[in-house]
């Protein structure tokens, strides 16, 4: 299925396909009108926002799938400690069954808090509350924890939550697919919307005119089981690198990127095998597809698979890397931001 929904919405050689287009046309022209009158019920105040007494920033996309969002995450967790503020971080919980707001802890397993929020934490152990409603998970990271800085992991769309900085993070090789709204295409609002936010990141490609560049630069190659190096350097083996001989997964956005990424390494699996987004992990569906070999796989695939890991299971981390120049103009309107909400 979700072979079929890249090829409707990115492969403009899909032929044949592009009738199906055409049938979802109307259930499009739906959506817009639902979307459009909810946004004009928040600019006329019929539906009301709130604002934090911390300034928030806003990680998203307008498009379905993975983009980068998630390094993006980590990315300005980091160069904001580095500056002396104390982050925190709200998220919806995607796939998640539980009531109001969640604190996320080091080592809960992704089934309980989500995989983007586990790896997050995982990762940076950052103060972390999940929440359908961002407006009321603010409000309990704020009480649980003294942060001076939100960030929304996603919520482009969460108009409830006002924000004084927003962030689109856009896959450099499918930008914007078809340009369609769902579900004839991949968009969440149309294209419009990336002249509305301060900042846009592309990931992988060669970014447009007021666009920032971003790469995600491969790690070394970690253990599953118990995140230990499994050895330095791998990423920079020649062909005949010995993890060339295991099979590689992936359960993210656009797992064509992370295969990629493989190949780029040095990494040449002998099967790839693509998971729906948010997959829900068990060994005995990941040892089908290996058929004994060992497994290569996303940090994000990691930590949902932490609790029954074989010890020749590995991911790869990456980072996020962005123009100096985006650090800069972040940071200055940040400040400018946080001066309004002072009133100074």
């Amino acid at each position: 299925m979700q072979a079929l929904v890249n090829r409707l919405w990115y492969d403009r050689q899909a032929g044949v396909h592009w009738l199906l287009v055409l049938l979802l046309l109307p259930l499009s022209g739906l959506f817009y009108l639902l979307t459009s009158l909810r946004r004009q019920l928040f600019r006329l105040g019929l539906k009301s926002s709130a604002r934090l007494d911390v300034p928030v920033i806003v990680v998203g996309n307008i498009t379905v799938g993975g983009s980068g969002k998630t390094p993006t995450v980590i990315y300005l967790i980091e160069l904001l400690r580095r500056r002396g503020y104390r982050p925190g971080v709200i998220s919806r919980g995607y796939g998640v069954e539980f009531t109001g707001c969640k604190r996320v802890i080091a080592g809960m397993p992704a089934s309980e808090v989500g995989d983007e929020p586990a790896m997050i934490v995982a990762r940076t152990q950052v103060p972390m509350v999940i929440g359908r409603d961002r407006v009321a998970a603010g409000k309990a990271l704020r009480e649980w924890q003294a942060v001076d800085v939100i960030i929304s992991d996603d919520g482009l769309q969460h108009y409830r939550l006002e924000r004084d900085i927003e962030i689109l993070v856009l896959d450099g090789k499918r930008r914007f697919g078809n340009g369609l709204l769902l579900p004839a295409g991949p968009l969440r609002e149309g294209r419009w919307r990336q002249r509305t936010v301060d900042f846009t990141l592309v990931n992988g490609e060669s970014a447009h005119p007021e666009e920032f560049e971003m790469a995600l630069a491969p790690g070394n190659w970690r253990s599953v089981a118990d995140g230990e190096l499994v050895s330095t350097n791998l990423t920079e083996s020649p062909a005949d690198n010995p993890l060339s001989e295991n099979v590689a997964i992936a359960g993210i956005g656009n797992p064509q990127r992370f295969f990629d990424t493989l190949t780029h390494v040095g990494v040449h699996p002998v099967h790839q095998h693509a998971f729906d987004d948010h997959q829900a992990y068990s060994l005995e569906a990941i040892e089908t597809v290996a058929a004994g070999r060992g497994v290569l796989m996303t940090e994000k695939d990691a930590v949902k698979c932490r609790e029954f890991a074989k010890s020749n299971w590995c991911y790869l981390p990456v980072d996020a890397k962005i123009a100096p120049e985006f650090e800069q103009q972040l940071l200055t309107l940040l400040r400018r931001r946080e001066n309004v909400q002072q009133g100074n």
